[in-house]
């Protein structure tokens, strides 16, 4: 839509240290709509991305809301992968008989889903196996392997490294009638005797260093898609004026706050990147609230965007620009994985606990 898609989205780092971006940043723009095109580019840029909590945890974020900003699929693509790649490392670290880097392209399927269950129980050999099914398995079918969380008891679960590529794997092709991230469907994946590698002890998936991190990882992406559809907007705020209509007051206020809301999330972006980087991990008091606290802020700052920058431009691009209307489509859609009221009210119960610094 603009001469800006493919520009990196900054939280922290200088705009000459976001150069370096713009190159790969092309490639995903080449690559919109070609989910195994997109794939590659993903294996390829987990191989040397930073990973959260090792001193450029910002430059992470940076990376997944640049991505984001080019295309929202492409980053609904990239995040789960870069996840996976940094839990395998986390747990390689705890010493757990996992693959510190793994091959192909992986995701982290960890969702629940009323009437299934998956169940992860010991075999003759005392291997694991994985019995059962799992809700929401984005992209399951074009994927090598997953970080998926099981049941090994009634009200305990672990996470396993998956092959999907097992033959006691199948994948649900779900009806998916939404017009957002529709190469990315999300369906039900069975499990029959599939062998699964634990990754960490009964309960360490919840426990890890990384946890609270890889939600604000999600948050970041989110901002990404923000951070696009607000430059669509002053793209055509600008495009009118070279015509000869200049914006009125209220395009011009409307603006204003998208830079207002945008700068603003950002900074707090920044900061929590920086006390991740000094230590502060899912064992820190107030890692969890500060979690929900990112995750909610930044989908209030996203659905603010989306309804000014719509509200003024009205329904001519949603209804003959492809570009901007799939990434509202797609943007919507990713939001909800916020979970609004009802994460608010967890980070509530926590405040009213004295977890807070007010």
């Amino acid at each position: 839509m603009s001469d800006t898609e493919a520009q990196p989205v900054r939280i922290s780092s200088e705009p000459v240290q976001l150069q370096a971006l713009e190159p790969m940043l092309e490639k995903v723009r080449a690559a919109v709509g070609d989910v195994p095109a997109l794939l590659a580019i993903a294996k390829e840029i987990g191989l040397t991305a930073p990973k959260p909590g090792e001193g450029n945890t910002a430059k992470l974020w940076e990376l997944l809301a640049s991505v984001t900003a080019v295309d929202v699929a492409a980053g609904r693509v990239l995040e789960p992968h870069l996840d996976a790649v940094a839990i395998l490392a986390q747990a390689d670290d705890a010493q757990a008989a996992v693959p510190a880097t793994p091959e192909g392209a992986w995701g982290v399927f960890a969702a629940e889903g009323p009437g299934l269950k998956l169940e992860a129980k010991r075999d003759d050999a005392g291997s694991y196996v994985l019995n059962g099914s799992k809700p929401w398995c984005s992209l399951a079918a074009q994927l090598d392997g997953a970080v998926i969380t099981a049941y090994t008891g009634d009200n305990s679960r672990a996470a396993f490294a998956v092959h999907l590529k097992d033959a006691g794997v199948s994948c649900e092709t779900p009806e998916w009638t939404s017009r957002g991230l529709r190469e990315i469907p999300s369906g039900t994946v069975h499990f029959d005797q599939v062998p699964a590698t634990p990754v960490g002890d009964e309960g360490w998936y919840f426990k890890r260093p990384g946890f609270a991190w890889g939600g604000m990882g999600v948050a970041a992406c989110w901002l990404g898609g923000a951070v696009a559809v607000a430059r669509d907007f002053r793209t055509a705020l600008a495009k009118a004026a070279d015509n000869g209509r200049e914006p009125d007051q209220i395009a011009l206020a409307s603006l204003g706050e998208a830079d207002r809301i945008i700068t603003s999330v950002t900074g707090y972006l920044a900061q929590a990147a920086e006390r991740i980087d000094a230590g502060f991990t899912t064992d820190s008091p107030g890692a969890w609230s500060e979690a929900l606290r990112v995750r909610g802020t930044v989908a209030a700052a996203v659905e603010r965007v989306q309804t000014v920058v719509s509200q003024n431009l009205g329904p001519g691009p949603l209804a003959f620009n492809g570009t901007y209307g799939k990434r509202m489509a797609d943007l919507s859609l990713y939001i909800r994985q916020h979970h609004a009221m009802r994460d608010d009210a967890q980070l509530g119960a926590l405040t009213l606990k004295g977890d807070a610094g007010w």
